[in-house]
């Protein structure tokens, strides 16, 4: 069975930077798509930032290019979302999630970690 556990989240003022962690194990496939996503109150989930473990060029949502960066370890199955200069608009429960492929849509993707709260205080 897949787990995606995160770990990272935290309080940071505005121009601060975290970096967040999930870790996945029990996949069948040797690569997948592994992704960021968030949601904030009364907002939809939106997508952040994905990766495929096989390569290829990384995703990164309009409002986060420049600032966010995705990365994988694939020598211990886990994805890390470096995220610099957070704006207060950046604050959300942040998701891991993983598909066999990648996709835009959140509903694709069959795993999810728990969540990891990122609040950004201006």
């Amino acid at each position: 069975q897949v787990q995606l556990v995160e770990s990272g989240g935290g309080s940071v003022q505005a121009g601060g930077s975290l970096r967040l962690s999930c870790a996945a194990s029990g996949y069948t496939y040797r690569h997948y798509c592994m992704g960021w996503f968030r949601q904030a109150p009364g907002k939809e989930r939106e997508g952040v930032a994905r990766i495929y473990t096989g390569g290829g060029s990384p995703y990164y949502a309009d409002s986060v290019k420049g600032r966010f960066t995705i990365s994988q370890d694939n020598a211990k199955n886990t994805m890390y979302l470096q995220m610099n200069s957070l704006k207060p608009e950046d604050t959300a429960m942040y998701y891991c999630a993983a598909h066999d492929f990648c996709s835009r849509y959140a509903e694709t993707f069959a795993y999810w970690g728990q969540g990891t709260q990122v609040t950004v205080s201006s």
